[in-house]
């Protein structure tokens, strides 16, 4: 057993990510295991591009309110203490909502070093409608 130090919060990169976004990595897996958890911080209307999960992803809300979003259109409204998982290769998106900071725990698997497939930003038509689809 042993603590791991904290590592310093960055800002999330600006081509995977609309808004203000701050990562606090939690643990990297050491083989053979190939898990990665952090915590993510989102400003209100701020997400990540569409992308996808080789091997799947679990969120965990621990504050605030956001949405993940798949491509067919279905939009989960995620409270504290909600878990969401996303299935190997499931085309999804996720972040606050516009009146809310939102925090989840971030927890993948990498398969061949990969833990994201990243594709296009969101734009805000699909985000104003997602966000009044969960409001409805």
């Amino acid at each position: 057993m042993k603590l791991i130090n904290p590592a310093p919060t960055v800002k999330a990169p600006q081509d995977r990510f609309t808004g203000d976004v701050y990562l606090s990595p939690l643990h990297t897996g050491e083989a053979p295991s190939q898990l990665t958890a952090a915590l993510v911080h989102f400003t209100p209307g701020a997400r990540t591009n569409w992308h996808s999960h080789p091997v799947g992803q679990t969120l965990h809300c621990t504050e605030g309110a956001g949405l993940v979003v798949t491509r067919d259109g279905t939009v989960i409204f995620m409270r504290p203490g909600d878990t969401v998982h996303t299935p190997p290769g499931e085309e999804h998106w996720h972040g606050a909502t516009s009146e809310s900071m939102m925090c989840h725990l971030a927890v993948v698997e990498r398969l061949n070093g990969e833990s994201a497939i990243w594709l296009e930003p969101v734009d805000d038509a699909d985000y104003q409608t997602a966000q009044s689809r969960e409001h409805n």
